[in-house]
Protein backbone atom coordinates (compact mmCIF):
# COMPACT_ATOMS: atom_id res chain seq x y z
CA UNK A 1 0.00 0.00 0.00
CA UNK A 2 1.51 3.27 -1.18
CA UNK A 3 1.18 6.48 0.80
CA UNK A 4 2.24 9.93 -0.35
CA UNK A 5 4.07 12.12 2.15
CA UNK A 6 3.72 15.77 1.15
CA UNK A 7 6.25 18.49 1.95
CA UNK A 8 6.26 22.00 0.55
CA UNK A 9 8.70 23.94 2.70
CA UNK A 10 11.82 23.26 4.70
CA UNK A 11 10.05 22.93 8.10
CA UNK A 12 7.83 20.22 6.59
CA UNK A 13 10.85 17.98 6.07
CA UNK A 14 11.73 18.32 9.75
CA UNK A 15 8.19 17.19 10.58
CA UNK A 16 8.12 14.19 8.22
CA UNK A 17 11.58 12.84 9.09
CA UNK A 18 10.29 10.77 12.00
CA UNK A 19 7.50 9.31 9.84
CA UNK A 20 10.04 8.14 7.29
CA UNK A 21 12.20 6.57 9.99
CA UNK A 22 9.17 4.72 11.39
CA UNK A 23 8.07 3.59 7.93
CA UNK A 24 11.56 2.30 7.10
CA UNK A 25 11.61 0.37 10.37
CA UNK A 26 8.23 -1.20 9.66
CA UNK A 27 9.23 -2.00 6.06
CA UNK A 28 12.29 -3.85 7.38
CA UNK A 29 9.95 -5.83 9.62
CA UNK A 30 7.62 -6.69 6.71
CA UNK A 31 5.15 -3.86 7.23
CA UNK A 32 2.50 -3.19 4.55
CA UNK A 33 3.12 0.50 3.86
CA UNK A 34 5.38 1.87 1.12
CA UNK A 35 5.89 5.59 0.67
CA UNK A 36 6.95 8.28 -1.74
CA UNK A 37 8.10 11.71 -0.63
CA UNK A 38 6.61 14.48 -2.74
CA UNK A 39 8.25 17.90 -2.57
CA UNK A 40 5.91 20.40 -4.17
CA UNK A 41 8.71 22.94 -4.58
CA UNK A 42 6.54 25.58 -2.88
CA UNK A 43 9.64 27.09 -1.28
CA UNK A 44 12.90 26.95 -3.19
CA UNK A 45 15.83 26.90 -0.80
CA UNK A 46 19.33 26.60 -2.22
CA UNK A 47 20.52 25.46 1.20
CA UNK A 48 18.25 22.40 0.97
CA UNK A 49 21.02 20.33 -0.58
CA UNK A 50 22.04 16.78 0.12
CA UNK A 51 23.53 17.95 3.41
CA UNK A 52 20.09 18.94 4.71
CA UNK A 53 18.62 15.50 4.05
CA UNK A 54 21.77 13.88 5.45
CA UNK A 55 21.35 15.86 8.68
CA UNK A 56 17.77 14.65 9.01
CA UNK A 57 18.64 11.09 7.97
CA UNK A 58 16.05 10.94 5.19
CA UNK A 59 16.26 10.31 1.44
CA UNK A 60 15.84 13.08 -1.10
CA UNK A 61 12.25 13.44 -2.37
CA UNK A 62 11.09 10.87 -4.90
CA UNK A 63 9.15 13.57 -6.77
CA UNK A 64 9.61 17.35 -6.99
CA UNK A 65 6.69 19.22 -8.56
CA UNK A 66 8.86 22.37 -8.81
CA UNK A 67 5.96 24.81 -8.58
CA UNK A 68 8.10 27.73 -7.38
CA UNK A 69 6.80 31.02 -6.06
CA UNK A 70 3.76 33.08 -6.99
CA UNK A 71 0.59 34.47 -5.46
CA UNK A 72 -1.43 32.32 -3.09
CA UNK A 73 -3.78 31.34 -5.92
CA UNK A 74 -1.03 30.75 -8.49
CA UNK A 75 0.94 28.55 -6.14
CA UNK A 76 -2.06 26.58 -4.88
CA UNK A 77 -3.31 26.01 -8.42
CA UNK A 78 0.11 24.89 -9.67
CA UNK A 79 0.45 22.40 -6.81
CA UNK A 80 -3.01 20.98 -7.48
CA UNK A 81 -2.27 20.58 -11.21
CA UNK A 82 1.10 18.96 -10.57
CA UNK A 83 -0.20 16.54 -7.94
CA UNK A 84 -3.22 15.59 -10.05
CA UNK A 85 -0.93 14.75 -12.99
CA UNK A 86 1.10 12.51 -10.69
CA UNK A 87 -1.92 10.75 -9.18
CA UNK A 88 -3.77 10.10 -12.42
CA UNK A 89 -1.42 7.33 -13.65
CA UNK A 90 -0.01 6.45 -10.22
CA UNK A 91 -2.59 6.79 -7.41
CA UNK A 92 -1.71 6.21 -3.78
CA UNK A 93 -3.89 4.80 -0.99
CA UNK A 94 -3.34 7.81 1.27
CA UNK A 95 -2.21 11.43 1.06
CA UNK A 96 -0.37 12.37 4.25
CA UNK A 97 -0.05 16.14 4.75
CA UNK A 98 1.66 18.05 7.54
CA UNK A 99 1.33 21.54 8.94
CA UNK A 100 -0.41 24.46 7.28
CA UNK A 101 1.40 25.62 4.13
CA UNK A 102 -0.25 25.98 0.70
CA UNK A 103 0.99 22.51 -0.25
CA UNK A 104 -0.88 21.01 2.70
CA UNK A 105 -4.22 22.39 1.58
CA UNK A 106 -3.68 21.95 -2.17
CA UNK A 107 -2.68 18.29 -2.00
CA UNK A 108 -5.42 17.44 0.50
CA UNK A 109 -8.09 18.87 -1.82
CA UNK A 110 -6.61 17.19 -4.90
CA UNK A 111 -6.36 13.79 -3.25
CA UNK A 112 -9.86 13.91 -1.83
CA UNK A 113 -11.34 14.82 -5.24
CA UNK A 114 -9.60 11.74 -6.65
CA UNK A 115 -11.11 9.53 -3.91
CA UNK A 116 -7.83 9.16 -2.02
CA UNK A 117 -7.98 9.29 1.78
CA UNK A 118 -6.30 12.22 3.55
CA UNK A 119 -4.51 12.21 6.91
CA UNK A 120 -3.47 15.53 8.45
CA UNK A 121 -0.61 15.74 10.91
CA UNK A 122 -0.80 18.82 13.19
CA UNK A 123 -4.56 18.86 12.60
CA UNK A 124 -6.79 21.09 14.68
CA UNK A 125 -4.37 23.84 15.64
CA UNK A 126 -6.03 27.26 15.45
CA UNK A 127 -4.99 30.86 16.00
CA UNK A 128 -8.54 32.10 15.22
CA UNK A 129 -6.88 34.85 13.17
CA UNK A 130 -8.24 34.78 9.63
CA UNK A 131 -5.69 37.37 8.49
CA UNK A 132 -3.07 34.61 8.62
CA UNK A 133 -2.92 32.61 5.36
CA UNK A 134 -1.89 29.58 7.43
CA UNK A 135 -5.16 29.70 9.37
CA UNK A 136 -7.17 29.45 6.16
CA UNK A 137 -4.99 26.52 5.06
CA UNK A 138 -5.59 24.74 8.38
CA UNK A 139 -9.34 25.17 8.25
CA UNK A 140 -9.71 24.10 4.62
CA UNK A 141 -7.39 21.10 5.07
CA UNK A 142 -9.28 19.89 8.13
CA UNK A 143 -12.58 20.24 6.27
CA UNK A 144 -11.48 17.56 3.75
CA UNK A 145 -9.43 15.32 6.07
CA UNK A 146 -10.40 11.75 6.95
CA UNK A 147 -8.04 11.14 9.87
CA UNK A 148 -6.71 13.80 12.21
CA UNK A 149 -3.42 13.45 14.11
CA UNK A 150 -3.05 16.13 16.79
CA UNK A 151 -0.17 17.52 18.81
CA UNK A 152 -2.21 18.47 21.89
CA UNK A 153 -5.56 18.19 23.63
CA UNK A 154 -6.17 21.82 22.66
CA UNK A 155 -6.04 20.83 18.99
CA UNK A 156 -8.21 17.76 19.54
CA UNK A 157 -10.79 19.88 21.37
CA UNK A 158 -10.85 22.39 18.47
CA UNK A 159 -11.77 19.55 16.11
CA UNK A 160 -14.43 18.15 18.44
CA UNK A 161 -16.03 21.61 18.72
CA UNK A 162 -16.13 21.83 14.93
CA UNK A 163 -18.16 18.61 14.74
CA UNK A 164 -15.47 16.05 13.88
CA UNK A 165 -16.26 12.58 15.27
CA UNK A 166 -14.05 11.51 18.15
CA UNK A 167 -13.07 8.23 16.47
CA UNK A 168 -11.34 10.12 13.64
CA UNK A 169 -9.11 12.17 15.98
CA UNK A 170 -5.86 10.76 17.36
CA UNK A 171 -3.75 12.60 19.94
CA UNK A 172 -0.26 11.41 19.08
CA UNK A 173 2.19 14.19 19.97
CA UNK A 174 4.54 16.31 17.90
CA UNK A 175 6.58 14.94 14.97
CA UNK A 176 8.87 17.97 14.98
CA UNK A 177 9.81 17.18 18.57
CA UNK A 178 10.61 13.58 17.57
CA UNK A 179 13.15 14.96 15.11
CA UNK A 180 14.57 17.37 17.68
CA UNK A 181 15.01 14.71 20.38
CA UNK A 182 16.60 12.28 17.93
CA UNK A 183 19.11 14.91 16.81
CA UNK A 184 19.86 16.48 20.20
CA UNK A 185 23.17 14.57 20.61
CA UNK A 186 24.22 15.71 17.11
CA UNK A 187 23.64 19.46 17.47
CA UNK A 188 26.72 21.46 16.53
CA UNK A 189 28.05 24.96 16.88
CA UNK A 190 27.57 27.26 13.90
CA UNK A 191 30.71 28.45 12.13
CA UNK A 192 30.48 31.95 13.66
CA UNK A 193 30.38 30.75 17.30
CA UNK A 194 34.04 31.49 18.07
CA UNK A 195 34.19 34.53 15.80
CA UNK A 196 31.41 36.22 17.79
CA UNK A 197 32.77 34.85 21.09
CA UNK A 198 29.41 33.36 22.06
CA UNK A 199 29.05 31.85 25.51
CA UNK A 200 26.47 29.44 26.87
CA UNK A 201 23.30 31.29 28.01
CA UNK A 202 24.93 34.65 27.26
CA UNK A 203 23.25 35.57 23.97
CA UNK A 204 19.77 35.87 22.45
CA UNK A 205 18.34 34.28 19.31
CA UNK A 206 15.87 36.35 17.28
CA UNK A 207 13.76 35.14 14.34
CA UNK A 208 11.21 37.39 12.66
CA UNK A 209 9.29 36.81 9.44
CA UNK A 210 5.59 37.56 9.89
CA UNK A 211 4.18 40.52 7.92
CA UNK A 212 3.05 42.43 11.02
CA UNK A 213 6.66 42.51 12.22
CA UNK A 214 8.78 42.82 9.08
CA UNK A 215 6.81 44.20 6.13
CA UNK A 216 6.92 47.81 7.33
CA UNK A 217 10.47 49.12 7.65
CA UNK A 218 9.63 51.56 10.43
CA UNK A 219 7.95 48.84 12.50
CA UNK A 220 10.86 46.47 11.94
CA UNK A 221 13.36 49.17 12.92
CA UNK A 222 11.41 49.99 16.10
CA UNK A 223 11.31 46.32 17.05
CA UNK A 224 15.03 45.78 16.50
CA UNK A 225 15.84 49.01 18.37
CA UNK A 226 13.81 47.76 21.35
CA UNK A 227 15.59 44.41 21.30
CA UNK A 228 19.04 46.03 21.23
CA UNK A 229 18.15 48.61 23.88
CA UNK A 230 16.83 46.05 26.38
CA UNK A 231 19.29 43.14 26.03
CA UNK A 232 22.05 44.83 28.06
CA UNK A 233 24.71 44.58 25.38
CA UNK A 234 24.57 40.77 25.26
CA UNK A 235 25.00 39.41 21.71
CA UNK A 236 21.79 39.07 19.71
CA UNK A 237 21.96 36.54 16.88
CA UNK A 238 19.39 36.96 14.13
CA UNK A 239 19.28 34.48 11.24
CA UNK A 240 17.67 36.59 8.54
CA UNK A 241 14.62 35.21 6.74
CA UNK A 242 14.47 36.26 3.05
CA UNK A 243 11.28 38.21 3.76
CA UNK A 244 13.10 40.17 6.47
CA UNK A 245 16.34 40.67 4.53
CA UNK A 246 14.57 42.74 1.88
CA UNK A 247 13.41 45.27 4.47
CA UNK A 248 16.72 45.51 6.31
CA UNK A 249 18.59 46.91 3.33
CA UNK A 250 18.02 50.61 3.97
CA UNK A 251 17.76 50.62 7.76
CA UNK A 252 20.21 52.29 10.12
CA UNK A 253 22.79 50.45 12.20
CA UNK A 254 21.38 48.92 15.38
CA UNK A 255 24.43 48.52 17.58
CA UNK A 256 27.43 46.26 17.90
CA UNK A 257 25.61 43.49 19.75
CA UNK A 258 23.08 42.73 16.96
CA UNK A 259 24.50 40.22 14.49
CA UNK A 260 22.67 39.31 11.28
CA UNK A 261 23.58 35.83 10.04
CA UNK A 262 22.43 33.58 7.21
CA UNK A 263 19.63 31.08 7.84
CA UNK A 264 21.25 28.17 9.63
CA UNK A 265 21.19 24.42 8.93
CA UNK A 266 18.96 22.38 11.22
CA UNK A 267 21.65 21.11 13.61
CA UNK A 268 23.36 24.49 13.95
CA UNK A 269 20.16 26.46 14.46
CA UNK A 270 18.91 24.22 17.24
CA UNK A 271 22.33 24.34 18.89
CA UNK A 272 21.90 28.12 18.97
CA UNK A 273 18.44 27.83 20.51
CA UNK A 274 19.47 25.24 23.08
CA UNK A 275 22.31 27.37 24.44
CA UNK A 276 20.60 30.78 24.22
CA UNK A 277 19.61 32.86 27.20
CA UNK A 278 16.23 33.31 25.49
CA UNK A 279 14.53 33.33 22.11
CA UNK A 280 12.54 36.23 20.68
CA UNK A 281 10.47 35.01 17.74
CA UNK A 282 7.25 35.14 15.77
CA UNK A 283 7.51 31.49 14.65
CA UNK A 284 5.15 28.88 16.05
CA UNK A 285 7.50 25.94 15.53
CA UNK A 286 10.39 27.54 17.39
CA UNK A 287 8.17 28.06 20.45
CA UNK A 288 7.69 24.27 20.52
CA UNK A 289 11.41 23.53 20.23
CA UNK A 290 12.29 26.14 22.87
CA UNK A 291 9.72 24.60 25.22
CA UNK A 292 11.26 21.14 24.92
CA UNK A 293 14.77 22.53 25.42
CA UNK A 294 13.67 24.58 28.44
CA UNK A 295 14.70 27.89 26.86
CA UNK A 296 12.70 31.05 27.71
CA UNK A 297 10.74 32.21 24.66
CA UNK A 298 9.02 35.52 23.88
CA UNK A 299 6.57 35.46 20.96
CA UNK A 300 6.07 38.74 19.13
CA UNK A 301 2.51 37.99 18.03
CA UNK A 302 -1.00 38.82 19.22
CA UNK A 303 -2.17 35.20 19.03
CA UNK A 304 -0.81 31.69 18.83
CA UNK A 305 -2.05 28.38 17.44
CA UNK A 306 0.13 26.57 19.98
CA UNK A 307 -1.28 27.58 23.39
CA UNK A 308 0.30 24.55 25.07
CA UNK A 309 3.70 26.28 24.74
CA UNK A 310 2.29 28.98 27.03
CA UNK A 311 0.09 26.87 29.32
CA UNK A 312 2.77 24.19 29.84
CA UNK A 313 5.96 25.39 28.23
CA UNK A 314 8.46 28.24 28.41
CA UNK A 315 6.74 30.59 25.96
CA UNK A 316 4.92 33.88 26.58
CA UNK A 317 2.83 35.79 24.05
CA UNK A 318 3.85 39.45 24.31
CA UNK A 319 2.30 41.02 21.19
CA UNK A 320 3.84 43.06 18.38
CA UNK A 321 4.30 46.34 20.27
CA UNK A 322 8.05 46.89 20.83
CA UNK A 323 7.32 48.43 24.25
CA UNK A 324 6.29 44.97 25.49
CA UNK A 325 9.87 43.78 25.26
CA UNK A 326 11.22 45.82 28.15
CA UNK A 327 9.14 44.30 31.00
CA UNK A 328 9.56 40.81 29.55
CA UNK A 329 13.33 41.13 29.33
CA UNK A 330 13.49 42.70 32.80
CA UNK A 331 11.65 39.67 34.18
CA UNK A 332 14.09 37.38 32.39
CA UNK A 333 17.19 39.17 33.70
CA UNK A 334 15.72 39.19 37.21
CA UNK A 335 15.43 35.38 37.11
CA UNK A 336 11.63 35.45 37.12
CA UNK A 337 10.92 33.56 33.92
CA UNK A 338 8.82 30.43 34.31
CA UNK A 339 10.56 27.05 34.07
CA UNK A 340 7.88 25.28 32.06
CA UNK A 341 7.53 21.57 31.33
CA UNK A 342 7.11 19.35 28.27
CA UNK A 343 3.57 18.85 26.92
CA UNK A 344 1.88 15.46 26.91
CA UNK A 345 3.12 12.94 24.29
CA UNK A 346 6.03 15.14 23.19
CA UNK A 347 8.29 12.20 23.95
CA UNK A 348 9.99 11.29 20.68
CA UNK A 349 7.57 8.46 19.83
CA UNK A 350 4.99 10.33 17.76
CA UNK A 351 6.11 8.99 14.37
CA UNK A 352 5.82 5.42 15.57
CA UNK A 353 2.32 6.05 16.97
CA UNK A 354 1.17 7.58 13.68
CA UNK A 355 2.48 4.75 11.49
CA UNK A 356 0.97 2.07 13.73
CA UNK A 357 -2.41 3.80 13.60
CA UNK A 358 -2.22 4.28 9.81
CA UNK A 359 -1.43 0.59 9.29
CA UNK A 360 -4.46 -0.29 11.38
CA UNK A 361 -6.75 2.18 9.58
CA UNK A 362 -5.64 1.28 6.06
CA UNK A 363 -5.79 -2.46 6.63
CA UNK A 364 -9.31 -2.09 8.08
CA UNK A 365 -10.37 -0.14 4.97
CA UNK A 366 -8.61 -2.47 2.52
Amino acid sequence: MLIDIIAGARPNFVKIATLIHALEKHLDEGGPLRYRIIHTGQHYDARMSGDFFTQLGIPAPHVNLQVGSGTQAEQTGAIMLGYEKLLAPSPSRLCLVVGDVNSTMACAITAQKMNIKVAHIEAGIRSNDWSMPEEINRMVTDSVTNWFFTTSRNASDNLLRSGIEKNRIFLVGNTMIDTLLKNMPCLKRPVFWEQLNLQNKEYFVVTLHRPANVDDQHSLAALLDAIVKNTKGIPVIMPVHPRTAKNLENLHSFGDNLHFVDPQPYLEFNYLVKHAKAVITDSGGITEEATVMGVPCMTMRDNTERPETIETGTNELIGTDPSALRPSLEKLFAGGWKKGSIPEYWDGKTGERIILKLEQLLIEKH
